[in-house]
């Protein structure tokens, strides 16, 4: 009942559901997904990747959201999902993203040319697409000119079943000084931004950045150590925030119960970073011996995103990347393989990490295993170490019993042939089928 106030005189008003229209009745909503009791999995081959063995005809019992058992028979009156020919796995976990906006454009007024309501419906199609790939969780690396934290509400909305996507977890800001790598304002001088919240040129303004981001929700604090190649300003080999505002940053975030990821391509930048006490590095592109022992000493993570500056020096330019932009990329990819291989000499600990397009989120298990990981190996990455970095194994990162039922099959052996892990045909994530290619033909 509605009322209707016309002079002194107030006077209800009924609404009648049958005959008024769609957009005055009540919004229903969506009815829950609707999970069988139990299913049993048959699983081709199973692959442990913590030992690498694989073995045949496993039975993965699956009731809920949860693994009950991992072997045996298939009980009595469960349904069956056959995956026989197929090497199942558990869900992907890409640790090092950016989700939000067109990933296709790559110009530096990209985020400045698109509303923020846009950028995140961007990001539900781009977390579909993840999902599709088998990429059952994933680490928002913080997002450009993201000061509506549409991340956060997109973390939010996966949880609450309100979109199909991964499980998330999330950066604030890029937390940059002006004119750094961080810093979206590229419009000419009387053209300016006002301050961006992500903008910190001393200690105590870091306090205040970082402060910002743990208000709206963020689980990470991303520092911008160093320049970078996606903005047409930057140097990449300059050291950008200093060790005193990281090590600020990284004070207050774990305080907070926070962790921080520092984007770090130059030398002195990477070193800095792990000195200042940061749990992650990103893409760690000019690591030296120096900053690789560095890392290992300290069990800092290494997310190494290999795939997108290789394939950025070919096709950026084609996708709008700015002039500069395209320089520095062609720059630093000789740069980009001595320095992964310093961090496998050393033993430093790497989470996989694609850092753009979702389509091509599957696509850095081969740039791995070219720069010179096993596929075991670069199989881990995605899984139990990407679940260790985020604080996520008691949930996900291997297929045992009492873990999510996160799970993929896909086509061939990707221990013999890694571009198997492009061919996924089918995913589960917590118990729900979100991709079942098996009865089509392969």
């Amino acid at each position: 009942m509605e009322r209707l106030i016309a002079g002194n005189v107030v006077l209800p008003i009924l609404f009648v559901a049958l005959g008024s229209p769609a957009w005055a009745q009540a919004a229903v909503p969506p009815a829950e997904t609707q999970r069988p009791a139990k299913v049993a999995i048959k699983a081709g081959r199973l692959l442990d990747v913590r030992s690498g063995q694989a073995a045949s005809g496993v039975v993965i019992l699956v009731e809920g959201d949860r693994i009950v058992s991992v072997g045996g028979a298939v009980p009595s009156g469960v349904s069956v999902i056959d995956l026989s020919g197929l090497t199942v796995l558990p869900g992907l976990i890409d640790a090092h993203d950016h989700i939000m906006g067109d990933l296709k454009d790559l110009s530096s007024t990209a985020a400045l040319r698109m509303s923020a309501p846009q950028a995140a419906i961007w990001g539900v199609h781009n977390l579909q697409v993840m999902l599709d790939h088998g990429f059952t969780g994933m680490r928002d690396a913080c997002e450009d000119a993201g000061w509506a934290y549409g991340q956060v509400a997109l973390r939010n909305s996966v949880a609450k079943g309100l979109i199909r996507g991964p499980r998330m977890t999330v950066a604030g800001n890029c937390i940059s000084l002006t004119g750094g790598h961080g810093d979206e304002d590229v419009l000419a001088p009387d053209r300016a931004l006002g301050r961006l919240p992500n903008i910190a040129d001393t200690v105590d303004q870091m306090d205040i950045a970082v402060r910002h981001d743990i208000k709206f929700g963020a689980d990470w604090i991303k520092l911008m150590a160093t320049g970078g190649v996606g903005d047409p300003t930057s140097d990449f080999r300059v050291q950008e925030l200093s060790e005193a505002q990281m090590a600020r940053a990284v004070e207050v975030a774990h305080r907070a119960g926070k962790r921080v990821m520092a984007h770090a391509e130059g030398t002195e930048g990477i070193k800095a970073a792990v000195r200042a006490g940061v749990d992650s590095i990103e893409h760690g592109t000019c690591l030296d011996e120096e900053g690789a022992a560095l890392l290992a000493g300290r069990g800092t993570w290494l997310v190494p995103t290999l795939e997108t500056f290789q394939r950025g020096a070919v096709v950026a330019a084609s996708l709008g990347a700015d002039a500069a932009s395209v320089t520095k990329m062609k720059a630093i990819l000789p740069m980009q393989r001595s320095g992964f291989e310093r961090a496998l000499k050393h033993n430093v600990r790497i989470a996989y990490g694609v850092d753009d397009d979702a389509d091509y989120v599957s696509n850095e298990f081969g740039a791995l295993v070219r720069g010179g990981m096993s596929p075991l190996d670069a199989i881990r990455a995605a899984t139990v170490n990407a679940a260790e970095l985020l604080g996520w194994t008691k949930d996900a990162g291997t297929v045992e019993a009492g873990k999510l039922a996160d799970l993929v099959a896909v086509d061939g052996d990707p221990l013999a042939d890694i571009d198997a892990m492009e061919r996924v045909v089918f995913v589960m994530k917590g118990g729900e089928v979100v991709r079942n290619d098996t009865a089509r033909p392969r």
